[in-house]
Formats: C-alpha cells, structure tokens, sequence
C-alpha cells in the first residue's frame, strides 16, 4: 500500500478561480474513471476549450476542484487549478 504524495495543500489559500469566471484547459483532459458514462482515458476536453466556473470542491483535503462547464459540448468536467488559466 503506498502514499499519496501531496506538494502542496491548495486549501491552506483561497481558491484561485471564481466562481462563473471563465477559464480555458491548458491541457487534454481525459476520464480518469470518475467521469460516469465515459471510458476509462477517453478524451473529456481538448487543450484550449473554455467554459465557467460553476462550483469548487475539494480533493483528499488538499486540492481544489474546480467544476467547469463547456458550453460547446455542454458538459461539466472537475478541473484542477493547474490544468486551468483564466480567459478572461
């Protein structure tokens, strides 16, 4: 059984986006398994889309989620700050 090696705990600080703010994926996001309905590295969002903030959550009380909603393909996908920037 090994450790979940933890960087940095994001939720020391307030989240960096907020929300309804619009962001844009700085990288292909693909299912983890934690997306329902989709295939286990099927592609969610391609590197460039942007879609809004809709809710923040937390991660292994660390990291923030952020819930982004793309509204070309009208989905919602959990992002983490990193794999976000802001578009705005």
């Amino acid at each position: 059984m090994g450790l979940v090696r933890v960087d940095e705990v994001e939720i020391n600080d307030p989240p960096k986006y907020d929300l309804e703010q619009k962001v844009r994926v700085k990288k292909m996001i693909r299912n983890d398994g934690t997306f329902p309905g989709k295939e286990l590295g099927e592609n969610l969002v391609k590197k460039g889309e942007e879609g809004y903030i809709v809710s923040i959550g937390t991660y292994l009380q660390a990291y923030y989620i952020y819930a982004v909603h793309f509204l070309e393909r009208n989905v919602i996908v959990g992002c983490r700050a990193k794999e976000l920037e802001s578009a705005e």
